[in-house]
């Protein structure tokens, strides 16, 4: 049989309920009482479906029917080829009344502060019926979430590397900052590297990126990493060890801009840059709530494009 009988036009969407419901039902009789039709006009589809696949579906028998060798796997799609045609007129229904359902998106760090807020944002406003959850963790375990479908996408650093199911997409370029709260001491003294070992610090925890590379910036100083120090991936603790205590941290230049207790100190950590931008699969498509959400991201992302490099030019 050629693939393209299927798709010539003779195939109709009634044949793949009826086939489905025959699978059903178990009977040609039962099958027309759940479609409210005649069994003469059901007994009629079966065979126009079985001509132009060229194969019987069903193995007729003397209590009914059951599916044929051929019958089931194209009963298999068959389901499959509806329930997709079921979610794509939920999505439609969900856009007229301003809905669209929900989006489930993960993130760390990096885009937590500015970039997902303000694209969370603006989605909202467009459309307030609109559910989002948005789910934190570490970088790795995020992964895992999207790869498993609990995550339509995540947003934050970009990866060297990733599994080949997933695909990324770069928003903007965020500098590593240190960062220390607004009267902090070390802000009338020397804010070189060395100077503030004597600190305490808070670390990322080991085995993540931005670690490595923080211990790569003390190695090529010269400089051991500071004793005194904390390790954490708790966005609110952080916060809260920054603004009441003597701390310092090494976090995403966008999680203290905007934020009147911290400052960043001018102190260079040129070799720490990060991508920032979303990972998505690439072996589903995004739902219309994923892609209304990914569409207000690259918005804020440009316009956090825009306001680095001009940050970057004041700064130089």
């Amino acid at each position: 049989m050629a693939t393209d009988r299927l798709l010539d036009g003779r195939l109709k969407i009634r044949h793949l309920v009826l086939v489905t419901t025959i699978a059903d039902e178990g009977t040609l009789v039962r099958a027309a009482e759940a479609l409210h039709i005649t069994q003469p006009v059901v007994t009629r589809g079966l065979r126009e479906a079985e001509e132009i696949l060229g194969v019987p579906l069903f193995e007729r028998l003397p209590r009914g029917v059951t599916p044929t060798e051929y019958g089931r796997p194209f009963i298999e799609r068959a389901r499959s080829v509806l329930a997709e045609l079921r979610v794509a007129g939920e999505e439609v229904r969900l856009l007229q009344s301003g809905q669209l359902g929900t989006v489930t998106v993960g993130t760390h760090l990096a885009g937590s502060n500015l970039l997902l807020p303000r694209a969370i944002a603006g989605l909202k406003r467009e459309h307030p019926r609109l559910t989002v959850v948005v789910r934190e963790g570490t970088p790795d375990t995020l992964q895992q979430l999207l790869l498993a479908g609990d995550l339509d996408l995540t947003v934050g650093r970009l990866s060297s590397s990733v599994p080949v199911r997933l695909e990324q997409e770069r928003l903007h370029q965020e500098p590593i900052r240190l960062v220390a709260r607004a009267g902090h001491p070390v802000h009338h003294r020397s804010t070189a590297l060395a100077d503030l070992v004597a600190y305490p610090w808070i670390f990322p925890v080991a085995q993540t990126a931005l670690r490595a590379e923080l211990e790569a910036v003390f190695f090529h100083e010269g400089l051991p990493l500071p004793a005194d120090r904390v390790e954490c991936t708790s966005m609110l603790t952080l916060r809260n060890l920054l603004v009441t205590t003597d701390v310092i941290a090494a976090l995403p230049m966008f999680v203290a801009v905007d934020d009147k207790e911290l400052r960043l100190l001018p102190t260079a950590l040129s070799s720490i840059r990060r991508s920032v931008g979303v990972t998505m699969p690439k072996d589903r498509a995004p739902s219309a709530a994923a892609a209304a959400l990914l569409a207000h991201l690259r918005e804020e992302g440009a316009r956090l494009a825009e306001f680095e490099r001009e940050h970057a030019h004041s700064a130089g």
